[in-house]
């Protein structure tokens, strides 16, 4: 047994950076440091669980490489942190193991229930029956990283409220937004925030697809008593796009179970989802009852002081210095959502590394120039502009726009006219809704975030949006 030096330790940090750039993060500077060697198997200490957890599960092949580059041994890396290398307080046979990847307790994760009966051959135990990607909790996503601002102010206060005093404030909590608007985040530092306060809390983190796919996995094996043990003897759900339970009656019909089974015991619920309870279509009338009875909570796009917020934060979680032009440059050029933002820092972090140049404006614009052409400045289009530009295009009539007339051929150009209105201009939610025959801010969400999806999995559709756009600019630089 050897003890991992300080100096090998810089030089397996300095791998990871060149190697393994887009895993790199300060707090492994911070919070990581080196136990010994032994038996081939470099320890590696973490402040937190939650860290141990996710080095476990998204990290650990470039440590075990990095660890190998260094030592020229075979060697492998294993997580551990101060509660891994404290005495068991009881025989390590009666430690319960995981119930699957989403559980995320604070030392050793605990089983929720056992097997009933040894599975027959080929056929598996109730542990392989909650298999699958996981949901693993990211130290990137805590309170003390998130960046809040008028775009998302109540759905911050009503999280950190949650996280003080879970099953009594605000249970249900359900916040609702577009894509990359910090939803899955503000669920995460609520599940850490809760595992730091209170180390025995159990926590369940699951994608509402992982709860379909498991409902349907233990109904076909006849396993639903391990399902609803996994489910409901916990302290805390969280669940990632509930919305996606509609048109699956039954799984409706457990979710609302296991929601009762759990409001019952003042236990904690949490829900993200792209639309509030009301508009997810096809939603049975009781559970759109169920998940609007706490507080529900808007995130919406940042604007341009947000933005540089967030651009900063991504860039200081990296370690990455990053100049104020170019934060400024990328807070007027990207507009859309805080994962864009996040995807602009890694994507510099990764040329300033592999090219080994230093950040600056111009090298961020010859990065960004063949793929992201310069946008128009805010509040330059006018909804005039924007009108003009749809209602010849689809051959629709302005008043039928800002009436209640609900068929496609309305509504879409509708929508558009919205997303077109958010994205070049600086109106509210509330300003464009208004505008649009007085509908409120959440139908306008609803309406950005219908234009998003379709543009994502609709060619012809994204084509008819990016002409409409390209338009709306050819009629501003008239």
């Amino acid at each position: 047994m050897v003890q991992f030096t300080p100096a090998q330790w810089a030089q397996l940090l300095a791998y990871l950076q060149k190697k393994h750039t887009s895993i790199c993060r300060q707090w492994f500077h911070d919070d990581l440091t080196p136990g010994r060697l032994d038996g081939g198997v470099l320890e590696i200490h973490t402040a937190k669980p939650v860290q141990r957890t996710y080095l476990e599960n998204r990290c650990k092949e470039p440590f075990v490489d990095a660890a190998q580059h260094v030592t020229g041994q075979l060697v492998a890396a294993r997580f551990v942190c101060e509660s891994d290398l404290e005495p068991a307080a009881e025989p390590a046979a009666a430690v319960h193991h995981p119930a699957g990847p989403g559980y995320a307790p604070p030392q050793v994760p605990t089983e929720l229930s056992q097997p009933s009966a040894t599975p027959r051959s080929g056929e598996p135990d109730d542990n392989e029956l909650f298999d699958g990607e996981s949901m693993v909790l990211s130290p990137d996503h805590s309170f003390e990283n998130f960046v809040p601002g008028p775009e998302n102010q109540l759905a911050h206060a009503a999280a950190e409220a949650v996280a003080q005093q879970p099953g009594t404030a605000y249970n249900p909590l359900f916040i609702h937004g577009g894509v990359g608007l910090g939803k899955t985040h503000l669920l995460q530092a609520i599940g850490q925030a809760i595992l730091d306060a209170r180390p025995g809390t159990r926590v369940l983190y699951v994608s509402c697809d992982d709860f379909i796919t498991q409902f349907i996995a233990c109904v076909q094996r006849g396993k639903m008593k391990a399902f609803r043990d996994r489910y409901r003897n916990i302290d805390l759900l969280m669940i990632d796009d509930i919305h996606l339970l509609t048109t699956r009656d039954r799984t409706q019909e457990e979710f609302h179970h296991t929601f009762n089974a759990l409001t019952q015991l003042h236990k904690q619920i949490v829900l993200s989802s792209d639309a509030p309870p009301h508009e997810i279509p096809h939603l049975e009338a009781r559970l759109v009852s169920r998940l609007g009875s706490g507080l529900v909570a808007q995130v919406s796009p940042p604007g341009y002081e947000t933005r540089v917020a967030i651009l900063e934060a991504k860039a200081k979680l990296r370690g990455f210095d990053v100049p104020a032009d170019v934060i400024a440059y990328l807070a007027n050029r990207l507009d859309n959502n805080a994962r864009e933002l996040e995807g602009a820092i890694c994507t510099l972090h990764g040329h300033v590394v592999l090219m080994n140049q230093p950040l600056t404006l111009e090298l961020t614009r010859s990065v960004y120039g063949d793929t992201a052409p310069a946008r128009p400045k805010m509040n330059r289009a006018t909804l005039d502009h924007i009108v003009d530009a749809v209602t010849g295009y689809y051959n629709v009539k302005f008043s039928d726009l800002q009436s209640r007339k609900r068929p496609k051929s309305i509504t879409e150009p509708r929508q558009i006219c919205m997303w077109l209105a958010r994205q070049r201009t600086g109106f509210s939610l509330e300003e464009i809704g208004g505008y649009f025959g007085g509908r409120d801010h959440t139908t306008v969400m609803h309406s950005l975030n219908v234009v998003e999806n379709r543009k994502s999995t609709e060619e012809q559709y994204a084509r008819q949006v990016e002409t409409l756009l390209a338009e709306v600019d050819d009629r501003v630089a008239v």
